[in-house]
């Protein structure tokens, strides 16, 4: 049984990953914590992370908070050699380097996926293969009003996967004017990046490929918090066996 502590417990997608994990029987739920204290399925959430570390003794915490927050609840879960398994998306770059190196020194491993959809995950293995034969692309991710991030880790990781098999280079008219400001999106080597926020929607992206005489579009849609639940529980199996920081899910994937 792998020990499991849950960090953001009382929010919407860690009330779905406690009940994942109590469903699941080779994972141990043996505490939670919130910046609210309460409880969850008859767990009682608990709001000092170091205190419930050092208590309860996981091997891995799941973080589901606020990109305001990760980073410290991260670093914290390190230097007391639990692993985490990361949901929360916003980590700078300079913090996941940060991260990589904390992990390295406590020898203590480290898991980050911008989404733990497996689907989502076929949509960027597709979308990077893609790019090799249709380079003009562009994305558009669409989340519920409450994500506090844009754009979405998920839109991020594909954009850079795409980046690696093609060649950055300004798509559209070589003259084109953005009459409203950021009207194109954002720009991320040469690729447009749109981000909708709407009550309605949980977690969905398109990828859209152009070419002579067609287009190709890739779309990935989670419609509950449910469908990142293999994903979580595939990290919380296998982070122990990994090294240094990992990022991605592809890379538990056979």
């Amino acid at each position: 049984m792998i020990k499991v502590l849950v960090s953001g417990a009382l929010g919407r997608m860690g009330r779905t990953v406690i009940s994942a994990v109590k469903s699941d029987g080779e994972l141990e739920l043996v505490g939670a914590v919130d910046i609210f204290s309460g409880e969850v399925e008859g767990v009682k959430v608990e709001t000092d992370l170091t205190a419930a570390l050092k208590k309860y003794q996981p091997e891995v915490m799941i973080d589901f908070t606020r990109p305001d927050s990760v980073f410290e609840n991260v670093m914290t879960a390190i230097e007391h050699k639990v692993s985490p398994v990361v949901g929360t998306t916003g980590l700078s770059d300079e913090q996941k380097e940060k991260i990589s190196a904390a992990a390295e020194k406590f020898h203590t491993p480290v898991f980050i996926a911008p989404n733990f959809a497996i689907g989502a995950v076929l949509m960027m293995l597709l979308s990077q293969k893609v790019a090799k034969y249709m380079p003009e692309v562009e994305i558009i991710e669409l989340h519920h009003d409450k994500k506090l991030d844009a754009p979405s880790g998920t839109a991020e990781l594909t954009a850079k996967m795409i980046s690696e098999v093609r060649t950055p280079h300004k798509q559209g008219h070589p003259d084109e004017k953005e009459r409203l400001e950021h009207v194109r999106g954002a720009d991320f080597d040469g690729i447009r990046i749109h981000s909708v926020r709407l009550p309605g929607y949980v977690a969905h992206q398109e990828v859209i490929f152009g070419g002579l005489g067609q287009t190709l579009t890739i779309r990935h849609d989670s419609t509950g918090r449910e469908s990142f639940m293999p994903g979580v529980i595939l990290a919380c199996k296998k982070v122990r066996s990994l090294k240094g920081l990992t990022v991605g899910l592809d890379k538990l994937l056979d």
